[in-house]
């Protein structure tokens, strides 16, 4: 039984339910709550927001996260932005492939404080950004007042945001590692399949390399991480035209101790009906 499985199992327990009475809530078979709970499959993605509610709690517990929004409530706290308010390189990036000479839609996953949310409004695209951490995002609301602008900030996890558009370009800078392993592919998935044609996914993720000692990073618990392999986040985008794909080492202060990391940097256009690569 995995950490899923287990949850699953605890909570369902505790509310009275047999797995079939769960599997008549969500419309699925018994069968697949014995699998979820026994650890041989995974419930779908789209699945998750929907089990969390019949059992009473968040994607969150579901997935084992503990304390990533209270952890991020604390950097955020400080006056200071903690990262600060220049741009990402990717934001300058997107600028070049798909300038705003029209009003592309924007979606920032993993928002935090808005840096980069207002200023790729500022330069003219339509964002939505959500965070999980309702601190970042008070701070984002401020950025962008400051700034003249209007970026729709939400408070949802990324495990929790449902689409309601699709998006021209979809962005996500420093987050992914929260997702496990077990729904990368399926979380790539479904931010191809709600970006327009000849739209971008932008993405960077921490890779792990044996020579790089993993740094603490600011996170209380350890487990809520999981850095990607090398390449990784590029195999799920395999069929999509590469603009950008490199991997970076560099150094970082956050958490108040020098260290290194290294990431995978993605960005990847969607080609249109009759197009090939």
């Amino acid at each position: 039984m995995n950490k899923i499985g287990e949850t699953i199992n605890k909570k369902r327990t505790e509310l009275g339910l047999t797995q079939s009475q769960l599997a008549g809530i969500l419309n699925v078979s018994f069968q697949s709550v014995s699998k979820w709970e026994n650890g041989s499959t995974y419930p779908d993605i789209e699945k998750l927001p929907e089990l969390a509610a019949a059992l009473k709690t968040t994607v969150d517990a579901l997935l084992g996260y503990k304390g990533a929004a209270a952890d991020y409530d604390n950097r955020y706290a400080a006056k200071d932005y903690y990262w600060g308010l220049r741009p990402n390189r990717l934001c300058f990036e997107i600028m070049q492939l798909l300038p705003p000479v029209k009003p592309y839609h924007v979606l920032d996953i993993g928002c935090g404080e808005g840096k980069d949310a207002v200023f790729l409004a500022k330069c003219g695209y339509i964002v939505t950004a959500f965070d999980i951490s309702e601190t970042g995002i008070e701070k984002a609301k401020r950025l962008a007042e400051h700034n003249c602008v209007h970026v729709d900030f939400r408070k949802v996890d990324v495990m929790d945001f449902t689409f309601d558009r699709d998006y021209d370009i979809i962005f996500s800078s420093g987050v992914l590692h929260f997702i496990r392993p077990a729904y990368r592919e399926e979380l790539c998935a479904r931010l191809k399949t709600h970006t327009t044609p000849n739209g971008f996914n932008v993405l960077n993720v921490f890779v792990q390399k044996p020579f790089i000692v993993r740094a603490s990073d600011g996170i209380r618990d350890e487990s809520l991480r999981s850095p990607w392999r090398s390449g990784e986040l590029f195999g799920y985008y395999h069929d999509w035209l590469f603009h950008v794909c490199r991997e970076d080492i560099f150094d970082c202060m956050s958490g108040g101790t020098p260290h290194k990391h290294c990431m995978d940097s993605l960005i990847a256009e969607k080609l249109g009906a009759g197009e090939v690569l």
